[in-house]
């Protein structure tokens, strides 16, 4: 037969209502996270879809001083969808602005991701700078993005 709860020891009644603070908070937290129309944005794609994710994603990107990030993902977006005249021009600029070693918006890449750009910018194509953007889109969700969440920022895109 029950007891009820006043038969559980002290220790036990003070963890559960620890977990029900936590409980409470995690599912506050999840609503907050959900933008105006409902959807969550838990994922990059959904704030990077979003604009007012991908503006306050962005501000918070510069508040940490790594909006170069962003920027470069952005750039190889427009890449990919000009014209082949433009993408030659276009190549050149995303490689000096983000890709060289020198570059004033240098992005975090490994050695074997830079010399496969460099070994195609004689001839860019439409997919000149995809493993190097999958590469940085990939830090942003591993790195920045889990900090975004957690910031003043993410409320701001709702």
């Amino acid at each position: 037969m029950c007891k009820g709860l006043s038969s559980l020891p002290s220790s036990c009644l003070e963890k559960a209502k620890e977990m029900r603070v936590r409980l409470s908070h995690l599912a506050e937290t999840h609503q907050k996270h959900r933008g105006h129309d409902g959807k969550a944005l838990h994922d990059l794609d959904s704030v990077l879809n979003k604009k007012s994710g991908l503006h306050a994603f962005h501000e918070f990107l510069r508040s940490e001083f790594s909006e170069e990030n962003l920027e470069f993902w952005l750039a190889c977006e427009d890449y990919r969808v000009s014209s082949s005249n433009m993408q030659k021009t276009k190549a050149g600029s995303i490689y000096n602005q983000f890709i060289n070693p020198e570059a004033p918006k240098e992005v975090n890449l490994d050695a074997e991701t830079r010399e496969a750009v460099l070994s195609v910018m004689d001839s860019p194509c439409a997919d000149t700078f995809n493993m190097a953007q999958q590469r940085i889109y990939t830090l942003m969700a591993k790195d920045s993005f889990p900090r975004f969440l957690r910031s003043s920022h993410c409320m701001e895109a709702h």
